[in-house]
């Protein structure tokens, strides 16, 4: 193992910057929290989406990743996706069964990794994805009293049955960052800012929260993650924020596609507000999705993001999915790979050996 952490310094970070996530019966959630801060002090961890399902050259092989096969080593952080569920699919938006994801869940969490969950569920009013933006009642229409209240209560309902099956062979339920009704500062999906007005956004977070709660999820750690966006300010980062009370990490998702210095800089200007942010209000901060679609730069990884996301604060970063046809992680077929072994190897780099 590359890094070293005594446990004074833990204790530290433990005593100094943890806080206490409130609602009942949150002691997983809590224990979760209590190590992003401590981890945190000991560097940036390394996530990726979708890592032991496939990669540019395969598909469920157990065992098996990209990263891995590059490093030697599995991210510290895995990323899944559950749009689907609530239609009862068998598989998700991105054609993974649930059951295998059921399992790396589990898996993950055996090696001692760490686990976030999106959800990109279906437009509940006209039945088409996720980026279905043709209407703008579509969130009114799901709040009590709406046309489609009582579908998406049903919808809720398979999200609760499935988060069920995410526990350790003795029962205990595994420790989850879960992070719905993300990039609602876009408009791209039906959930985004010129969808629905803030308050109605905020109203279906605690809908969906309130749920789990109330089916006794203690398990998760809650976190809201808008956009990158020019200049982004902390008074339009709360616009739609639920409340500190509601929130237990703060985070953005920000991909590069224009030119390296246009992103960094507008990344820079993000992370500062955030950061700010989440040690005014006692909050971990991550940024939740980034990436360069393809790593047209094959530097990327050590000349464009990790200056910037050295000098922040930050928990973790997550890259997108490694697919046949578009891809953000490394892999040993591709250019990137020796650079992202020059990343790995860097002292502050937390993959799943330094988090053990």
């Amino acid at each position: 193992m590359k890094k070293v952490l005594t446990m004074a310094l833990a204790a530290v970070a433990f005593a100094a910057c943890t806080s206490k996530q409130t609602g009942p019966n949150n002691e997983v959630a809590q224990q979760l929290i209590d190590r992003l801060f401590a981890l945190r002090e000991k560097g940036i961890m390394f996530g990726h989406q979708d890592d032991p399902m496939y990669g540019l050259t395969w598909e469920y092989e157990d065992n098996r990743s990209d990263v891995k096969d590059v490093c030697g080593d599995y991210p510290a952080v895995m990323g899944f996706e559950l749009g689907g569920i609530e239609m009862g699919d068998e598989k998700s938006l991105d054609s993974v069964p649930f059951t295998r994801i059921t399992k790396e869940v589990i898996n993950h969490h055996k090696r001692g990794g760490i686990i976030t969950l999106s959800w990109h569920p279906r437009n509940p009013l006209t039945g088409d994805t996720a980026w279905d933006v043709s209407d703008t009642t579509v969130v009114k229409s799901i709040l009590p009293g709406g046309s489609q209240h009582e579908k998406f209560q049903t919808w809720m309902q398979r999200m609760s049955d499935f988060l069920a099956t995410l526990k350790t062979e003795d029962g205990q339920p595994i420790p989850i960052i879960y992070r719905p009704w993300h990039e609602n500062t876009g408009s791209w999906f039906w959930w985004g800012e010129r969808l629905c007005t803030a308050e109605e956004y905020k109203a279906l977070w605690n809908m969906l929260q309130d749920k789990l709660i109330a089916d006794g999820f203690n398990n998760l750690v809650w976190a809201y993650s808008p956009g990158m966006a020019a200049d982004l300010t902390e008074e339009k980062y709360l616009e739609r924020y639920p409340g500190n009370e509601r929130i237990d990490l703060v985070g953005i998702d920000g991909y590069q596609w224009g030119d390296k210095e246009a992103f960094q800089l507008q990344l820079a200007q993000n992370l500062e507000m955030l950061t700010k942010f989440a040690e005014k209000n006692g909050k971990i901060a991550a940024l939740t999705e980034c990436g360069l679609k393809n790593l047209t730069d094959s530097t990327w990884w050590t000349s464009t993001l990790k200056p910037v996301v050295d000098e922040y604060p930050i928990s973790y970063f997550l890259v997108w999915r490694n697919d046949k046809n578009e891809w953000f992680g490394p892999s040993p077929e591709k250019p990137d790979a020796p650079y992202f072994r020059e990343y790995y190897d860097a002292e502050n780099s937390l993959f799943l050996k330094d988090i053990q």
